[in-house]
């Protein structure tokens, strides 16, 4: 059993925080009103980010000292929006949100991962007609360690999770986002997820999609 805070109580923050406390653990989750992400994060071994990525990195910054020698993992998509309320553009090109945060939290353990498939898929892996693919992108081993095994606790098997390496590397699964509009204006609003497809029989860590 792990202390977790999510911060956002939205649609993604909310599946989270209920499938992770059907798996045993101890989870708060916080809200907009005042003090109440600083409370959750202070007490929390883990801080979910689950907070609308345009945001995220002004909030979570707020919280330096609360999130001192804290692993918080990062779900979010920073964007801009269209006309219709889907992503249009990243906010930060060249960039990330993840490399971003990790700036700005010298001390935390920042590991991106989940961010590239719709919300439903994060808890329910399984419920895809094809193995979707979770990344981690993180500059400390033992954190993603750490979230390799809360994955676990999210019905995701081991090796359905790709680590890419440092934070970096977080520019590619971020920029993912722009297929989601695109998907969702072909197929409706129907949980997938991006999903790497390897060659029978091997193919190592270095698969092609």
């Amino acid at each position: 059993m792990t202390t977790i805070a999510v911060l956002g109580n939205g649609r993604v923050g909310g599946n989270l925080a209920a499938a992770l406390t059907r798996a045993g653990h101890e989870v708060t989750v916080a809200d907009r009103t005042p003090g109440a992400a600083a409370d959750a994060a202070r007490r929390a071994r883990i801080v979910i980010n689950a907070t609308p990525g345009a945001g995220s990195l002004e909030r979570l910054a707020a919280l330096r000292d609360e999130l001192r020698g804290t692993l918080l993992v990062d779900v979010s998509n920073a964007t801009t929006d269209g006309p219709d309320g889907l992503p249009a553009d990243l906010l930060y090109p060249g960039s990330s949100l993840a490399e971003q945060l990790q700036e700005a939290l010298p001390e935390t353990h920042v590991v991106k991962t989940l961010n590239t498939m719709l919300f439903p898929v994060m808890t329910a892996p399984a419920s895809l007609a094809q193995t979707p693919t979770a990344f981690l992108s993180g500059e400390d081993a033992r954190a993603k360690q750490t979230v390799r095994e809360l994955l676990a606790d999210l019905g995701w098997q081991d090796e359905w999770i790709t680590d890419l390496g440092g934070i970096r590397t977080a520019r590619a699964t971020e920029a993912a986002i722009l297929f989601v509009p695109h998907v969702i204006r072909s197929s409706g609003f129907a949980p997938f997820a991006i999903s790497i497809a390897r060659s029978r029989g091997g193919g190592g860590s270095h698969g092609r999609a």
